[in-house]
């Protein structure tokens, strides 16, 4: 499910740079293939994200330890994670007291190329996912691969993965937050938990939600900011400025 577009919004395209997030739509084979955003590669010390203001790539912080995330990172755009991905993973867990972090769907993507930097879209095939747990929030991590990729494009379901790939990435998410002495210290309690991983089919009902979620938060916005664009005298028919008022 996209939100309807509007001819205006491709023509702005056209002039500007779209926000990753809600400028660029999943894409019309969502969920079995999506458009992703990339904001972090596999050899990134320090970790960047979208602002989710401006549409930038920003430094949010260096990694604070040694760990590196094994995979490329980022973003499915128009998705939000919120009551919908929330009651799933209540559901999936048999809680009710988890609610959504807030924040657009996360993708782990999987290839066999050395990518230099983050901030570049892609085309991914998600193949599961792991349901984590970042205290009482559901912070949902969808894994795909990347399209034709030679070494890892074959795969459909997170069961084709190498257990020590699926291990080293539960390992980042799990251990990359905490400092040593905290994670030595068994009186700790965890912050960061995978409680699951799933398969294609729950990952493919993540992201339903994620998407749902995000059109219930935010396409009223699309919708005002297209009627201001459009204006009285902008005719869609010609896509032409007609009869524009005198300033």
């Amino acid at each position: 499910m996209m939100i309807p577009t509007d001819p205006i919004w491709d023509m702005m395209g056209q002039l500007f740079q779209q926000h990753p997030w809600h400028g660029v739509t999943i894409g019309p084979e969502s969920p079995e293939m999506i458009t992703c955003y990339v904001e972090m590669v596999s050899n990134d010390t320090i970790k960047y994200e979208l602002d989710k203001v401006t549409g930038h790539l920003k430094v949010d912080r260096p990694q604070k330890y040694s760990n590196i995330c094994p995979t490329l990172y980022g973003l499915v755009p128009q998705t939000y994670c919120a009551e919908k991905v929330a009651d799933r993973c209540n559901e999936a867990l048999g809680r009710n007291d988890i609610v959504g972090d807030h924040d657009p769907l996360d993708i782990c993507v999987l290839t066999e190329k050395n990518i230099n930097h983050g901030n570049f879209f892609l085309q991914a095939i998600p193949i599961g996912g792991l349901r984590m747990l970042d205290g009482n929030e559901a912070d949902e991590k969808i894994v795909a691969v990347m399209k034709d990729d030679r070494l890892y494009g074959h795969m459909r379901d997170i069961d084709d993965l190498p257990k020590p790939l699926l291990d080293r990435l539960r390992h980042y998410f799990l251990t990359y937050k905490e400092a040593p002495d905290y994670l030595t210290d068994q009186s700790n309690n965890r912050i960061v938990e995978i409680p699951e991983i799933y398969s294609r089919e729950e990952a493919f009902e993540v992201i339903k939600r994620s998407q749902e979620d995000y059109t219930e938060y935010f396409s009223h916005i699309k919708g005002m900011l297209t009627k201001m664009l459009r204006g009285p005298w902008f005719d869609m028919s010609s896509k032409d400025v007609v009869d524009k008022p005198s300033v």
